[in-house]
């Protein structure tokens, strides 16, 4: 049996980051909840390959593969500061080299950090219509934290943690296998242990 392949991608441009530490709080939840792990790819780092192409038939081999692992992911989980009431400008050029055929239908969860209350309509002002146009499934539940929601760079809000269950329990709604998957490991895991 294949797992899910769980991409998240954070749309910060600067290191350490709160966007960041949000989208691995999602990662780590999934994995705990549903036994699936995700690849982390954080634009703090990867922005570079991505900058070299204006077009994806641009892209050199290190760019194609951070784009060819977002349109084969069978989940995404994306988060953006929020910067100038929108997402990030490296978030943005990302999904302008994703074919626009290649999330349909895929569930997505969204996250966003910013300063203040109010940023948080980012997210369904400006992410969910990003999705809608590749015909992605966002999911209902959205996590915004603000600054003090965190403590070192690590989510500290119990509000939030509890939003970010909220959506991985939507996610297991939505992929009903992925509960399948996540016990057919633990079971060949502790045969393998046994």
């Amino acid at each position: 049996m294949q797992d899910l392949r769980i991409v998240g991608i954070s749309g910060n441009i600067k290191a350490p980051s709160r966007t960041s530490a949000l989208i691995g709080s999602v990662l780590r939840a999934i994995e705990s909840e549903l036994g699936l792990p995700g690849r982390h790819i954080d634009l703090a780092v990867s922005a570079p390959a991505i900058f070299r192409a204006l077009r994806s038939d641009q892209l050199d081999a290190e760019g194609a593969e951070i784009v060819r692992a977002v349109e084969n992911a069978d989940v995404l989980v994306v988060g953006s500061p929020v910067y100038r009431a929108s997402y990030s400008g490296a978030l943005k050029h990302l999904f302008d080299l994703v074919h626009y055929e290649a999330l349909i239908g895929k569930p997505v969860i969204l996250a966003a950090t910013g300063g203040t209350p109010l940023h948080g309509l980012m997210i369904d002002h400006q992410l969910r219509p990003l999705f809608s146009f590749f015909k992605a499934l966002a999911l209902p539940t959205s996590v915004y934290a603000l600054e003090g929601d965190f403590n070192l760079y690590a989510v500290a809000s119990s509000d939030i943690q509890k939003r970010i269950r909220a959506a991985v329990h939507e996610l297991e709604l939505i992929v009903p296998h992925a509960r399948t998957l996540a016990l057919a490991r633990a079971e060949e895991q502790s045969r393998l242990s046994a």
